[in-house]
C-alpha cells in the first residue's frame, strides 16, 4: 500500500465544503484531468457508487468506487473498484473556525504490477502529488468564491 494525503484550509464552513466535496459532477471543474459521475441516484450515502474517468480525450482510464463509509458533514471513504486503481480514499472535512474548515484528502493505493510498478509510482508520484494539491487549492478557491 502507498499512502498519499494532502489538506487544503478553507474559508467556508463545514457544510458547504461537506455539499461541494460530495457533489460528484462538481469535480469535473476542479480535479485536473478527471470527470466523475455518480453511478447510481446521486452517488451519496453509504453504498453509493461513482465513477471517475482520468485522461485526456479517450486515453486514460475509469476509476470505479463504492462508498464505505457516509458521516455528513465529516467523512466519505471510498474502496476503488476498478480494474486500474485498487485501495481506499478518504474525504475529511474537519471544522478549524466556525466560518473555516480543513479539507484532507487521502489515499491508500495498491500498486499493480509488483516492483515495476512500485518504480514506476515513485517516479510518477511528484507530479501525481503536484497535480493533486494544485486541484485541492482550485477547489478552495472556488468555494471560497461562491463558483461551487
Amino acid at each position: 500500500m502507498q499512502h498519499i494525503e494532502l489538506s487544503v484550509d478553507i474559508l467556508a464552513p463545514v457544510e458547504k465544503v461537506w455539499a461541494a466535496i460530495t457533489d460528484w459532477p462538481s469535480q469535473d471543474a476542479w480535479m485536473m484531468g478527471t470527470k466523475v459521475r455518480p453511478v447510481n441516484g446521486d452517488g451519496q450515502g453509504l453504498g453509493g457508487q461513482i465513477a471517475a474517468f482520468t485522461g485526456i480525450g479517450k486515453l486514460g482510464f475509469l476509476d470505479t468506487m463504492t462508498v464505505t463509509r457516509w458521516e455528513p458533514p465529516q467523512r466519505c471513504d471510498v474502496i476503488h473498484t476498478g480494474r486500474v486503481v485498487k485501495g481506499t480514499g478518504t474525504f475529511i472535512v474537519e471544522a478549524i473556525g466556525e466560518q473555516s474548515c480543513r479539507f484532507i484528502w487521502s489515499e491508500d493505493l495498491e500498486i499493480p504490477l509488483g516492483p515495476v510498478g512500485l518504480l514506476g509510482f515513485k517516479l510518477l508520484k511528484p507530479a501525481f502529488v503536484a497535480g493533486v494539491r494544485h486541484s485541492l487549492q482550485k477547489f478552495s478557491n472556488m468555494v471560497e468564491q461562491g463558483q461551487i
